[in-house]
């Protein structure tokens, strides 16, 4: 990072903290003492209202708070700006329903010339085929402000063959392949639970007695709540190293890849109105599966195959 551009972080950072110390500097921005020392005389010396405090407990201090100077990019964060903003056009449903031509439009004219040329050229050279998705989500603003906010919600949720209210504490949202989730507790079930999306077509924020403090679950660790029902069936699989890529494009909390004795297994839960789901899902998977237990998911699982040779 070059010194001027390090400078302008390190003011928004003293500005943000209003006390730090020597280790704070060095362990932000990765800087030896001395350079710590000399990025504090060049703030000095333009004028950064600094105070220092000795003793065990001294460090720096922020007298007044400033006023910052615009925020400015590098050309690599302003190319990776434009290429995430490219992503997501992707998807036929965002959170807060952005215009993406307006803020392409923007975007350009708010970048240097030079910039602008370049990203242009990329435009012809560097493509993004993530899966196109197509089914409209009326409610991701609303799951990702609840999820933050620690609300309950009552939903309506349109699955394949019932339609049924839930209430539920949403918290994250995420992508993968092509479809939104939203991860949250179910508060019926009394479990962590993954909604698709689309099928939310209904949503109500509401009181609920049986609401859970999640402000310290999050998208990450989210998957420690997740308890199968007393129906769900136990399932144990044999993967080779293609296998597991396989599963890390796409893993499910209700599964797991372990290693015993140098053999790597699939191990978890599906419940059994998820059976269909799991044929899918493990065929997929192709020769680098071999299913252990149960043996009659095995056996559907070869069912499913003679059906799909018979439409051949």
């Amino acid at each position: 990072m070059k010194k001027g551009e390090r400078l302008n972080q390190m003011l928004r950072f003293i500005n943000q903290k209003q006390q730090f110390t020597l280790k704070d500097l060095m362990s932000e921005f990765q800087i030896s003492k001395r350079t710590a020392l000399r990025d504090i005389a060049s703030l000095e010396d333009i004028g950064v209202p600094l105070y220092v405090e000795y003793g065990r407990y001294g460090g720096y201090r922020l007298v007044n708070s400033m006023t910052l100077p615009p925020i400015s990019f590098t050309s690599q964060e302003v190319f990776a700006l434009y290429f995430a903003m490219q992503v997501l056009q992707n998807f036929a449903s965002t959170p807060f329903q952005i215009s993406f031509r307006s803020i392409h439009e923007k975007f350009l004219e708010g970048v240097p010339a030079d910039l602008r040329g370049q990203i242009e050229n990329f435009r012809e050279r560097v493509a993004f085929y993530p899966g196109e998705q197509t089914h409209e989500c009326d409610y991701l603003e609303d799951l990702l402000l609840t999820a933050a906010q620690n609300n309950v919600i009552k939903i309506r949720y349109e699955a394949p063959k019932q339609t049924t209210i839930r209430w539920i504490q949403p918290i994250a949202i995420y992508a993968m392949k092509s479809w939104w989730y939203c991860q949250a507790y179910d508060l019926d079930k009394g479990a962590y639970r993954v909604f698709r999306c689309d099928r939310i077509t209904a949503l109500e924020i509401v009181n609920h007695e049986g609401a859970v403090d999640l402000k310290d679950v999050n998208l990450h660790n989210a998957q420690s709540l997740w308890q199968p029902t007393k129906q769900a069936v136990p399932f144990t699989c044999i993967l080779t190293s293609e296998g597991v890529e396989i599963f890390n494009k796409e893993p499910y909390p209700s599964m797991e890849v372990v290693t015993e004795n140098g053999i790597m297994y699939l191990k978890g839960t599906y419940e059994p109105a998820e059976l269909h789901f799991m044929i899918s899902y493990l065929a997929g998977f192709g020769k680098s599966i071999k299913i252990i237990d149960p043996v009659s998911l095995r056996e559907q699982l070869k069912d499913y195959y003679l059906d799909v040779i018979d439409h051949l």
